[in-house]
């Protein structure tokens, strides 16, 4: 990972997705910033930069399948890093995501996508705070009969989601903290 590309992605978060203001997050806790990293990820140097970084980051450890997360959230960062692995010949790797509740029509599906029972799994995120919505993720993954290898984020806001990852025996791996965030 090239210092240049992790700074660049970094000027590109505080330019479109640091707002500091009072706001209430999904986990219902009030902070004095937001990260809305969906304007960075759909910018396409943004999202080139982030899922080339993240794949990165991804496969300097333990091999996996496929990479998914939970829906909507996630998407665009798993497309990001399947674009990122096409681009290194690694077409063998699968996407996924997965959905807060089983669609209630079509084939029924929660995991959506190329996860099969049996694969080896990334779970990603845009940011984290508690990591609720991952923590979710992998237990639909892992009751579907993922093995979850790896968790990785752009940003941990540095409120609690590394802990609760290592209390259900994972470990969140972030590109950028709290204190990259400038407040």
């Amino acid at each position: 990972m090239s210092d240049g590309d992790r700074q660049e992605l970094l000027d590109i978060i505080h330019e479109v997705s640091l707002e500091k203001r009072r706001v209430v997050l999904a986990s219902g806790r009030e902070s004095d910033f937001y990260l809305d990293l969906r304007q960075t990820l759909m910018r396409p140097r943004g999202l080139r930069l982030a899922g080339r970084l993240l794949l990165e980051k991804l496969l300097d450890g333990p091999a996996f399948d496929a990479v998914g997360g939970m829906a909507v959230g996630a998407v665009p960062l798993v497309s990001a890093v399947l674009a990122a692995a096409a681009d290194l010949g690694r077409d063998d790797l699968l996407g996924f995501f997965v959905r807060k509740e089983k669609k209630k029509h079509g084939l029924g599906r929660q995991l959506e996508g190329g996860f099969r029972p049996g694969m080896t799994v990334a779970l990603v995120e845009d940011t984290t705070t508690t990591g609720g919505s991952t923590l979710e993720a992998a237990e639909i993954v892992r009751a579907a009969g993922g093995r979850i290898v790896r968790v990785a984020c752009l940003v941990d806001r540095g409120e609690g989601a590394a802990e609760a990852f290592r209390i259900a025996g994972l470990r969140l791996e972030a590109l950028f903290g709290r204190a990259d965030l400038r407040l």
